[in-house]
């Protein structure tokens, strides 16, 4: 009889104990789920107003499977109504991909810089600096803008910081086929992490000093830019997908 009473108030109390931690355990796990969203979540804007490149749509797929493999949400669009304070809180990274020309009215730019503001952070790919000529604050943000290019040529890439993210697997020099931008306004608190060598090709402005990829701590965020990415066979090559992810990594302060 002692044993079938024991057995019975033990059965209840695990019950009981269930029915308490299940809420626990549920609400917990909505925390963890809503801090991993939070941190890993990724918005790729790729809006034109000026000239279309023909990579948008494979640089968007590479950006989709590298979330895939390391673990980060990648929500696309060329909507610029994406752009208010209470849609952009959902991101942690906005990546604007080749958009070109004035892609942001006057409410969404301030949606954007407060989004920055409020520790978000911006990786520019390419013609993100072909992109609001008409926003000095923009202009700050991205680096420099976009003066001209020579045709597209392979070039030689010295590696100016080796420890960053984004450049840490590549070699000394790197060769790379792409086109190369001539920048003007180039801001100078960039901390450059690749230098294009003028030798290895021609039509380049800069002389000795061609920044092609940077990061910076800016106005309450960080940003990543790299000028690579213009065309479509870049986006299959594995350096320049490593390049990608580690910017986008310490964006995300991974």
């Amino acid at each position: 009889m002692k044993n079938a009473q024991y057995y019975t108030m033990s059965k209840n109390w695990k019950t009981r104990k269930n029915s308490f931690l299940k809420p626990v355990l549920v609400f917990l796990f909505g925390l963890y789920v809503l801090s991993c969203n939070a941190s890993n979540s990724v918005l790729v804007f790729s809006k034109t107003e000026g000239f279309r490149h023909k990579s948008i749509e494979t640089g968007v797929k590479t950006i989709q499977g590298l979330g895939m493999e390391h673990d980060f949400k990648v929500t696309h669009t060329e909507d610029a109504d994406m752009f208010s304070n209470e849609a952009l809180k959902q991101f942690q990274l906005i990546i604007f991909l080749n958009t070109t020309g004035d892609v942001l009215n006057s409410e969404q730019e301030t949606a954007f810089k407060n989004y920055i503001n409020n520790g978000g952070s911006f990786m520019g790919i390419h013609s993100a600096t072909d992109t609001e000529f008409e926003w000095e604050w923009y202009g700050k943000l991205v680096g420099a803008y976009f003066l001209n290019h020579p045709k597209q040529a392979e070039a030689t890439i010295n590696i100016v910081e080796s420890n960053h993210a984004s450049t840490k697997h590549l070699p000394i020099k790197w060769v790379h086929f792409d086109e190369w931008y001539n920048f003007k306004n180039i801001s100078e608190n960039i901390h450059v992490l690749l230098n294009l060598d003028e030798s290895s090709y021609e039509g380049g402005k800069h002389g000795d000093f061609h920044p092609i990829a940077w990061c910076q701590e800016f106005d309450g965020g960080r940003m990543f830019y790299t000028g690579l990415g213009h065309t479509e066979e870049s986006y299959a090559e594995p350096e320049f997908r490593k390049h990608l992810l580690g910017g986008i990594l310490y964006c995300l302060n991974r």
